[in-house]
């Protein structure tokens, strides 16, 4: 049983086990856990510190104004829908957007994936009813399974092996995509998916490519190597998910060997959800003594006097580029609760990252009986986020997207006008509804207006 006190315990990895812990699955078999956790912690890590250090002087960046955060991938990650082609397709999509940000705004654009360990997800409910019975609810691949049966959704620790098996080949595979020549910036033609290339986004992307290729073109004839600068040819990439599963944390948390200090080494930025961010609890202590970059989600509830207390958890120095906040608030919250809170935040000086994640807020259930977004909403949220910022005086940092490299059709609207009648055609996503590739790639193009100075 956890026990309260004024004072948080002294940090170790495992010191969160004496604070409450929300949204952890009761897992059936205490042993099972036990030797599961045993497997992942003799395991090698996914990530590195260095490379965590590397993302966190990046943001650093992004919250001096003088770069821009990409974040986004699917709400939840799956085993049955993992493979080579996903993976390149999401990356694709994002590097996409990537490029149409950096060319509109004419800022270096950080790009974090949703991927490699987002595969737990916080719940509103323990018990869900489906045809009629009441069923365990599904909390993402990393607990149980999503089909609707008493045995599947019990929470089964072997999964956390897979989620890491799993995160590891997708890593690989990143790794491989981004300094093996596929994001290459003379391939910016090749990343425009065929699905795409005939949209009016695609067309669009197609101009923006045309441009890039004529100006290194100009560069090689005054005479810079494009061929062998390796700036034209890799990208950094880093991946991050929500810190849900704390003993899946724990698990993977290692002490740097350069520095001495700990890092989670399950991603390279972990972030405490909206229904996890209590500055008192299990979530934020933890998070509190590992060296990566780290996210809280804040919704319509936040309050400056919270946001500042959990500042003064998770970055008690204030390190530019530790603490990004991302609020998901509502189109209709956002301008009146944000204000409050975007001036706590700089009248103490604090020095975060401000990202607007505009799908969670926005979320709704249609009359077909599909849980689902408006584009339209997704779109003025952005925009209040960004007019809250001007008004302040401070800077809309980066976006924080659901998103997929496939056609689905999840949310309603965009250039497409996908209607209600429309969800059932290619609906896939295993929790919320996500952009598809042509509705990401033009909300890309929106933003790029947004930043223009």
């Amino acid at each position: 049983m956890a026990v309260m006190s004024d004072q948080p315990p002294a940090w170790t990895p495992s010191s969160w086990t004496a604070l409450a812990a929300e949204q952890q699955p009761e897992w059936p078999d205490p042993q099972q856990l036990k030797a599961a956790l045993a497997d992942l912690a003799a395991m090698p890590p996914l990530v590195f510190a260095g490379e965590s250090r590397a993302l966190q002087t990046q943001l650093g960046r992004v919250a001096q104004g003088k770069a821009f955060l990409l974040q986004g991938g699917d709400c939840a990650e799956t085993f049955a829908a993992f493979g080579a082609d996903a993976i390149r397709d999401k990356l694709k999509v994002l590097l996409q957007m990537a490029i149409v940000l950096t060319y509109g705004a004419q800022l270096p654009v950080v790009k974090v994936g949703r991927i490699a360990g987002q595969f737990a997800k916080p719940r509103s409910a323990a018990v869900e009813q489906i045809d009629g019975v009441g069923l365990p609810v599904w909390r993402g691949d990393a607990v149980n399974r999503l089909d609707a049966t008493v045995e599947a959704r019990r929470p089964d620790p072997s999964r956390l092996l897979r989620v890491y098996h799993q995160s590891a080949a997708t890593l690989n595979l990143l790794r491989a995509f981004t300094r093996g020549g596929f994001a290459d910036l003379e391939k910016v033609h090749v990343w425009n998916q065929e699905f795409v290339a005939a949209s009016s986004e695609g067309q669009r992307y197609a101009v923006v490519a045309e441009e890039i290729e004529r100006a290194l073109r100009f560069l090689r004839a005054c005479g810079v190597d494009v061929t062998n600068d390796p700036t034209f040819h890799t990208v950094d990439f880093w991946t991050s998910h929500e810190a849900l599963l704390l003993g899946y944390e724990e698990a993977l948390t290692r002490q740097d060997s350069l520095t001495g200090d700990w890092y989670d080494c399950s991603a390279h930025m972990l972030w405490v959800g909206e229904r996890t961010r209590d500055p008192d609890g299990a979530h934020a202590h933890f998070l509190s003594g590992v060296g990566n970059p780290v996210g809280v989600k804040l919704g319509p509830t936040a309050t400056g006097d919270e946001v500042t207390a959990l500042a003064a958890r998770l970055n008690p120095d204030n390190v530019p580029g530790r603490l990004t906040l991302i609020t998901r608030m509502g189109a209709a919250s956002v301008g009146d609760v944000l204000p409050e809170v975007v001036r706590a935040v700089r009248d103490r000086g604090l020095a975060v990252v401000w990202c607007c994640d505009p799908m969670h807020g926005n979320t709704f259930l249609s009359g077909s009986g599909y849980k689902t977004r408006r584009f339209s909403d997704v779109l003025d949220e952005l925009r209040s986020f960004f007019a809250v910022h001007a008004q302040e005086g401070t800077v809309p940092g980066g976006v924080h997207i659901e998103l997929t490299g496939e056609d689905v059709t999840e949310c309603l609207g965009g250039a497409q006008d996908i209607a209600d009648m429309d969800l059932a055609y290619r609906y896939e996503t295993a929790c919320d509804p996500r952009l598809n590739n042509q509705q990401a790639l033009e909300l890309a193009f929106q933003v790029a207006e947004m930043l223009r100075p």
